[in-house]
């Protein structure tokens, strides 16, 4: 990587890490000559204050491009900041700066990724406070569920965007929801064993009358009557 590059990475790694996401972004800017130029790129990075951008055409470095968001359609400009290459040469994807940082320009994708980072480090906070261990895993188990539902609305966005049927996703979406249910319901009767869910806790009548109708209906995907 270049003297450019690496001030770049130092300067990146200062202002946060960034995330993983696919997010597809038309790319406009005008060659040194003025012809205009614009392509359909793919950002690879994301945080607050730029992305890395997977291209075939690499403007060249310092110069200003028009980014539109192809899913919002919100736009923002973005200066190049360097050229990412691999130990054989290769572009990686061009790092781009926003002239403005946004936190929203990225889209939904970027926003719940970086909600999860920052209750993770709130988890990390609360570890160091002597918080109930059970709030503990109740917190770190809605970040897991954020996350993933996070990348189950990225992947139905990327598979609309490439004509795929994007309700493929639903069966992944059912199984973490299947998962999520068990999870509540190992520490439902934890809580029974020990007292703390009693026939005056509120809710317990229509949760009672819920798992009554659930079990029916499970039972019978097992031939149970």
């Amino acid at each position: 990587m270049d003297e450019v590059g690496d001030r770049t990475k130092t300067r990146e790694h200062r202002r946060g890490s960034r995330f993983h996401v696919v997010v597809p972004v038309e790319v406009a800017w005008e060659k040194s000559d003025g012809t205009p130029m614009k392509e359909t790129a793919e950002a690879k990075e994301a945080n607050a204050f730029g992305g890395l951008l997977e291209m075939k055409t690499y403007p060249r470095v310092g110069i200003h491009l028009q980014l539109t968001n192809l899913v919002s359609h919100d736009s923002t400009v973005a200066r190049v900041a360097a050229i990412r290459y691999s130990q054989d040469g290769a572009p990686l994807g061009a790092a781009v700066e926003f002239l403005n940082p946004s936190e929203v320009f990225w889209g939904i994708n970027f926003q719940l990724c970086l909600t999860s980072s920052q209750l993770a480090r709130i988890e990390q906070a609360i570890k160091a406070g002597g918080v109930d261990g059970r709030i503990l895993r109740d917190f770190r188990d809605a970040v897991d569920y954020v996350r993933k539902t996070a990348w189950a609305v990225q992947e139905w966005q990327e598979r609309q965007l490439k004509q795929r049927d994007p309700h493929t996703v639903l069966p992944l979406i059912t199984a973490e929801r299947i998962r999520r249910t068990t999870q509540l319901s190992k520490a439902i009767m934890v809580d029974l064993a020990t007292h703390e869910v009693t026939r005056q806790t509120p809710g317990i009548e229509d949760l009672f009358r819920a798992v009554e109708t659930l079990h029916e209906r499970v039972g019978g995907l097992f031939g149970e009557h």
